[in-house]
This record gives C-alpha cells, structure tokens and sequence, in this order.
C-alpha cells in the first residue's frame, strides 16, 4: 500500500531530512516550503516527490497547496508533519513585538493552518497522523528565548489536547520535542549546546516514532529527562539557576 506524507518547512534541516529518510523507506512525499529553488533541488533526489513553494502563514495558500499535492501524487495523505518553524533569540529589555510575532505565525500559525488543511479528510476516512514539530524548548521558559520557547510549548499544547479530541475518529497526532540538532537554525547559536545530535540521526528517530504511532517522541533523552527534571523545579530555584545564564 502507498503511503503518502507531506511536509512544511521540507526545503532544509529536520524537514528535508525527514523527508530522505520517509523516501527511503517508501513514501510518497510533497514537499512545501517558501523557497523554490531549495525545493526543486531536494525533490530531484527524492524517488516520488512533489513540490509545493508555500508560505505556511498565509491559511488559503496552505490549503491550495495541499489540494494541488493531492492531485499530483493521486491521493490524501496519510501523514502530515508540521515542521516549518523559525528561531532566534529575544530578550524583555529589547522586546520586539513584530519579531516575537513572526516566531508565532510562523511556529504556531503555520501548524494550524495545515492542521485545518489536511485533519478534516482524516477524520473523514478514519484515519491518518498528524505530527507537529516542537522543541524541548517548550518545557518551560528559557531566558533570551521567551517566543521561541513560549511558542512551542503552544504548539505540544494544541497537538495534546487534539490528540485527545481525534482519538475516536481513528487519527493520531504525534508531538514531536528535539533537542539541539545540528541544522542552519543552531548554527546561529553562540553558547554550548548539549547533546547536539546530527539532523540524519534526528529523522531515523522521527521516522521510526511516527511510523509506530508514537504519541511524543523526544530526544536525546539525557536532555529530554532534563528539560521535564526543570518542569518541576520551583520557581525561585529555578529563577536563580536560570538568571545566571542571562
């Protein structure tokens, strides 16, 4: 039986990986993503692979994208992955709204709008997974990553509560929580990054999680045991922990 994914945010790191590891293992892929010429070139290595350029914030645009990859690959699709996501640091004392603002419609947004593209065909046949990639950055609010952080912890909130609510029309959905991976994003990063974990290594865990019907995957797990350790600190200690790395 063909299997059939698509992908936001599939022309480079965890999203294109993802998307060679899926093609390996026989999926029929579309690929979105703004930037056209990245997307041409990752569906040119892929076996059975469309290509879609899409921004992920704009809903219309999203929605279209996903008829026209239905259309091309001649059928729904069996998993969704809502990978597109941006990430740069921000600080209360410089705060700036529009930046914060594009973290979320971007990370948030962009979820929704192929959440509400692709679920209603789903529930329809009773079944398919949608997956929405997070962050362990979401586990709690970190100093000089407050949208970033802030908005991944909406996206494993909305993707919790609709793994609920879909349960009893046969659709999974998937909270997908890296750590650090090396991709274009972290390479930004100035500070140590523990347990960097290479972005192929990321997509074999990715791609094995979904494909059980895994509710959460995370990893690596030193670091996802540490992050859900920080859940339950108290707030003065972990305050002072945390203002020291300011």
């Amino acid at each position: 039986m063909t299997l059939r994914a698509i992908i936001t945010g599939a022309s480079s790191g965890i999203g294109l990986a993802l998307a060679q590891e899926l093609d390996r293992r026989g999926w029929e892929l579309a690929l979105l993503a703004r930037r056209t010429e990245l997307l041409t070139e990752a569906v040119a290595t892929l076996k059975r692979a469309t290509a879609v350029t899409c921004d992920v914030t704009n809903a219309v645009a999203v929605a279209d994208a996903v008829r026209r990859a239905e259309t091309e690959l001649g059928g729904p699709f069996d998993l969704a992955v809502a990978n597109a996501g941006i990430g740069y640091p921000t600080h209360a004392s410089k705060f700036n709204a529009e930046a914060a603002g594009e973290i979320f419609r971007v990370n948030v947004i962009g979820m929704i709008n192929l959440f509400s593209a692709v679920v209603p065909s789903m529930i329809e046949r009773r079944s398919g997974r949608f997956a929405g990639i997070a962050s362990l950055a979401g586990h709690r609010g970190l100093p000089t990553a407050s949208a970033y952080s802030s908005s991944k912890a909406a996206m494993q909130t909305f993707l919790e509560a609709s793994r609920i609510e879909l349960a009893p029309y046969g659709v999974g959905v998937t909270i997908v929580n890296p750590g650090f991976i090396v991709t274009a994003m972290t390479a930004k990063n100035r500070f140590r990054m523990p347990f960097l974990m290479k972005v192929d290594r990321a997509a074999r865990v990715i791609a094995d999680g979904l494909e059980r019907g895994k509710r959460v995957i995370e990893f690596p797990r030193p670091m996802s045991i540490a992050t859900r350790l920080m859940r339950h600190l108290p707030d003065a200690l972990y305050d002072a922990i945390m203002v020291k790395r300011t």
